[in-house]
């Protein structure tokens, strides 16, 4: 009896000094008390890391989420604008290339004018002038209509075009021509002649004086094709039809191109 409340005396005041004690080491329930009180503290400060992560986790992923997106609409944009400046660029290209094709051409038909202009000039150059002077008739009876009176020398025949046997101008090129023919008639004869082109007269003229002997000269200007004949004849025919010849009176027949 007196043993247990011995024991229940010193087991009171070991719990009253052990309260009293501010760093209880002589209970291994306050050990263990003061230990869980230390792990629910680092329990609840670990929870709150972990909050904190999960929110910080919770941003990242929302701002990852957001910048995606942006991602996104600046790769839509992008795209949308590199169809745009494709668009555009191919239009450019376009255009472009028209317009370089219609220059290109409108270059090529004015080169090709100018070296037409300067073929035609070279050849101009190039070109003797066609100038013709005939006289002498070998046949001064004037007895055939239409007979080609046939001037036989030639003081000068520049791009050959007048032949002396024929009486015959051919146009070696064509253009604007001017022809003249002089002829003289016995007193009291008649000479009647025209000039032809083409078998069409262009020009005539008569002679004639009873008392004297007469001169006359007749000219025209006309537009000859290449290849195309001149000549003069006989409009009227007779034995009163008869021409002039001597040193005082020469028939001629002359022709000039002016301008083709």
């Amino acid at each position: 009896m007196g043993f247990s409340l011995l024991f229940s005396f010193v087991i009171v005041v070991g719990i009253y000094n052990c309260s009293e004690a501010r760093e209880p080491v002589c209970s291994k329930f306050a050990y263990e008390e003061q230990l869980l009180e230390k792990m629910i503290r680092t329990e609840i400060k670990v929870e709150t890391m972990v909050n904190e992560i999960k929110k910080t986790e919770e941003n990242v992923i929302s701002t990852l989420g957001d910048i995606k997106r942006a991602v996104a609409d600046f790769t839509d944009m992008f795209a949308d604008m590199k169809e745009n400046i494709t668009d555009e660029i191919e239009r450019r290209e376009e255009s472009f290339k028209k317009l370089f094709e219609e220059t290109r051409t409108n270059l090529t038909s004015d080169m090709e004018a100018k070296r037409e202009e300067l073929t035609q000039l070279q050849e101009k150059l190039e070109r003797p002038p066609i100038v013709f002077h005939a006289h002498h008739v070998a046949d001064k009876l004037l007895d055939k209509t239409d007979e080609i009176i046939i001037f036989t020398k030639s003081v000068i025949n520049e791009g050959t075009g007048y032949d002396t046997s024929t009486g015959i101008f051919t146009a070696p090129v064509g253009g604007l021509y001017q022809f003249s023919v002089h002829t003289c008639a016995y007193i009291g004869k008649y000479a009647l002649i025209g000039l032809v082109l083409e078998g069409k007269v262009i020009a005539a003229d008569m002679n004639y004086d009873k008392y004297y002997h007469t001169c006359n000269t007749v000219a025209a200007i006309v537009r000859v094709r290449s290849g195309e004949k001149v000549w003069v004849k006989s409009t009227a025919s007779g034995s009163v039809h008869q021409l002039l010849q001597n040193a005082d009176a020469m028939n001629t027949f002359s022709g000039l191109l002016l301008n083709n």
